[in-house]
């Protein structure tokens, strides 16, 4: 982690994290029947009793308990925590059915109407961005083997020092976040940087459990896609590189083998090149 007195707190960006759920994606489940709430709360519920009864929990575990779902709620740390420990397993269960690429979870730090780059283009980066250089070509298809012309690539990661923009002081506004739009074969090409594995922020709530439990808070490299196409399932996935150390032990258990890359030195040794397609499904009837 970057020792800068002004690297974000896990409150700073907590509080941005819940700012921007709030904006884009609060509410559609206030449709959901009160006969569904009712099964999911008390199966959710029961849960909680059995474990209680199970481990024999005491009253000075349970005011613990209680004395960190304030703080993480104070700090605004929920979509932090929420995210690592719970979204990889909704996520599995919400794509399940696909034939397609697989995806994994999202995150806190999506944020949507990033920079058009066209089908082949480069990245927002700061001047002297650290990373190695890093070009990745692709195509976007149908399951069927259609490709699809215009389909949306929508990137974004972290920085050298695990930060996003966004969601950290001194970073410009799409540093490292862009669209990209294939081409007529459904064909892109991307330019940015090889992001390194982070921490995730261990100064708050969710840190202190971290360090409670004697768990590490490290996620390994990665970069987040969002990629769509009329008529077709939304696929959101990370895609990781070979050979990370955290790919086995990820904090967020997001890591699936048919989303590791392998990169490759580009001619001249200037920086690394990988091909990775995606094979969409198409929405179903």
């Amino acid at each position: 982690m970057t020792t800068d007195p002004k690297a974000p707190t896990a409150a700073g960006s907590g509080a941005d994290a819940t700012d921007r759920f709030k904006t884009d994606k609060a509410g559609p489940g206030a449709d959901t029947p009160p006969e569904r709430v009712d099964v999911l709360a008390r199966e959710v519920l029961a849960a909680v009793h059995a474990i209680i009864r199970r481990h024999t929990v005491t009253y000075a575990e349970y005011n613990a308990l209680k004395a960190w779902m304030i703080d993480v709620g104070e700090t605004g740390e929920w979509p932090l925590f929420l995210d690592v420990w719970v979204e990889h397993v909704v996520e599995d269960v919400a794509t399940e059915h696909r034939k397609g690429n697989k995806g994994t979870i999202e995150g806190p730090y999506y944020v949507p109407n990033a920079p058009d780059r066209g089908p082949r283009g480069s990245v927002p980066t700061r001047s002297g961005e650290p990373g190695t250089p890093l070009v990745w070509t692709g195509q976007v298809t149908s399951t069927d083997g259609r490709a699809l012309a215009g389909a949306r690539i929508e990137l974004w990661h972290a920085d050298a020092n695990g930060l996003y923009s966004q969601f950290a002081p001194g970073i410009p506004e799409w540093n490292l976040r862009a669209t990209f739009t294939a081409d007529d074969e459904g064909r892109f090409e991307i330019h940015t940087v090889r992001p390194a594995p982070y921490r995730i922020p261990t100064d708050g709530a969710c840190g202190r459990l971290i360090a409670a439990a004697g768990w590490h808070s490290w996620r390994p490299a990665h970069l987040h896609v969002k990629v769509s196409a009329p008529g077709h399932e939304l696929l959101t996935a990370q895609l990781y590189f070979s050979g990370d150390a955290h790919n086995d032990d990820d904090i967020a258990s997001a890591v699936k083998p048919e989303l590791v890359l392998e990169p490759r030195p580009t001619t001249g040794g200037a920086g690394e090149g990988v091909a990775y397609d995606f094979a969409l499904d198409p929405v179903r009837a």
